[in-house]
């Protein structure tokens, strides 16, 4: 039986709501806050006191008003700063994030690109922050413009991922196998920005059968391989919980279906099928099925959004939920990609409950 009270929930509610709790002083409603980040074009400014909340530039569904994706925490919980990251942590889990401006870095002082060195600054004062609480970093959201763009002779993406890597390996730690999910997409204004989940529990690393592990990417997608693996599974006071990285209509190392988004978010949830069973095989009491998990959505062109939704009601076979966002996606071919995460309770402090932006119905013949 799973225990009356998850470490980890996750709400989704919109930005006038959270903002009204904050500015009302309703310590009840925040005082669980783990942290979390909040969408809209532009970004809006957050009046979030000592929470870590991510103000994201990431345009909506039309129509739609800003929305919060945020995690709670029944552990008493307290607030630090360490440089430029904002954390909020309990007994077990800790949340952080920072937002950096890319132009406030003045000359650059060697070869580097300005994204890549800023990268590799942001992810060493993570590990610095985490090796002195004791946490092992569980998923990263990474977020950026122009990730597709090219900029001193190399895609911004790249330049990502060779930042990142620096930093992996100046703290000593690996760049292959046991490595933490994430995603990185391109935003649509604002610096680089990074919000992050880091638990005091063994994380294990899940691979995709279907998939080359990204790590071990050929040299033809940059001169490094991106540093995630598919998903993270970690058991938190006895309740398993899997986060599944950004995922997209790859096999093997190669996208495929090009200019097709209907079948590119079929590959997508294929992939995440696949992810699912993994971890069930290594945690066979967690059960995790494609029906429970939360889902966030980013979709390149804002009139597929429909489409998408429409293929991933038919694939799951139940009415589904998600968070849907447009945003350029790490390679210029895809169209798509999807995360989702499950394990943690969901809604507002009850699990099961349907969260999102945008209801994805069951289609029925």
């Amino acid at each position: 039986m799973m225990p009356a009270e998850a470490i980890l929930r996750l709400e989704v509610l919109p930005a006038s709501r959270l903002s009204r709790l904050a500015r009302d002083g309703q310590g009840g409603a925040l005082g669980g806050v783990l942290g979390g980040a909040c969408f809209s074009h532009p970004a809006l400014p957050l009046d979030s006191a000592d929470l870590p909340l991510l103000a994201v530039d990431m345009v909506l569904p039309p129509g739609k008003e800003a929305i919060c994706e945020v995690w709670h925490s029944p552990e008493p919980l307290e607030s630090g700063q360490h440089g430029p990251i904002r954390y909020r942590q309990g007994e077990t889990v800790l949340f952080g994030c920072m937002s950096l401006d890319e132009a406030a870095g003045g000359a650059p002082v060697d070869a580097r690109p300005p994204l890549q060195a800023m990268t590799e600054a942001a992810y060493q004062s993570i590990f610095e922050l985490l090796e002195a609480r004791g946490y092992h970093a569980l998923r990263f959201w990474n977020y950026f413009p122009a990730i597709n763009r090219e900029s001193h002779h190399k895609e911004r993406y790249r330049q990502f991922n060779i930042g990142r890597q620096d930093a992996f390996l100046a703290h000593g730690r690996s760049v292959i196998g046991n490595v933490p999910a994430a995603c990185a997409l391109g935003s649509a204004g604002g610096g680089l920005q990074i919000a992050f989940l880091a638990a005091r529990a063994n994380v294990i690393s899940v691979e995709n059968p279907r998939q080359v592990s990204a790590y071990h990417y050929p040299s033809q997608y940059g001169p490094r391989s991106p540093t995630f693996a598919r998903a993270g599974l970690v058991n938190l006071a006895g309740r398993d919980m899997l986060f599944i990285s950004g995922t997209a209509s790859i096999v093997g190392h190669q996208t495929l279906h090009h200019g097709d988004v209907a079948a590119q978010t079929r590959e997508c949830l294929q992939n995440i099928a696949a992810i699912v069973a993994e971890a069930n095989r290594q945690a066979p009491s967690a059960d995790f099925r494609l029906d429970t998990l939360a889902y966030k959505v980013y979709v390149r062109h804002p009139e597929n959004l429909v489409t998408v939704c429409r293929e991933m009601a038919q694939f799951i076979g139940a009415p589904v939920v998600a968070v849907f966002l447009q945003a350029d996606v790490c390679r210029a071919d895809l169209l798509v990609e999807i995360e989702a995460s499950g394990g943690h309770a969901i809604g507002p402090g009850q699990a099961g409950a349907s969260i999102g932006n945008m209801p994805c119905l069951a289609i029925v013949a």
